[in-house]
């Protein structure tokens, strides 16, 4: 009877700050773990600098393609430009036209 009043007495004494324990592991580990913890904020972080990386690369690609278009406009289309890049496209030549081969790394444009 002893023993179990003495066992009884130091559970209650063990059980609080156990319990305490328990769930400041608990958000402990959600703090570093959990879905919005340390872990997945680096995470988070990560992909918003691919995604700004991507956004970059998309826009500067946009910005290229509309140079190149803006020469197409109607309202300043030059039917010589437009001729010399349909020739140039199509890999086609007058008869007239002198030809200046360049190697394949020279890009013109």
């Amino acid at each position: 009877m002893v023993f179990e009043w003495n066992f009884k007495r130091r559970l209650r004494a063990v059980a609080a700050p156990v319990v305490f324990l328990a769930i400041t592991g608990y958000f402990g580990w959600n703090a570093t773990q959990g879905n919005r913890g340390l872990v997945a904020q680096g995470h988070r972080q990560e992909l918003l600098r691919q995604v700004q990386t991507d956004n970059a690369t998309a826009r500067s690609d946009k910005e290229g393609w509309e140079r190149r278009v803006s020469g197409l406009r109607t309202s300043r289309l030059n039917p010589d430009t437009l001729d010399e890049r349909a020739r140039a496209m199509l890999n086609l030549a007058d008869p007239n036209e002198v030809v200046v081969q360049y190697a394949p790394k020279e890009k013109l444009f």
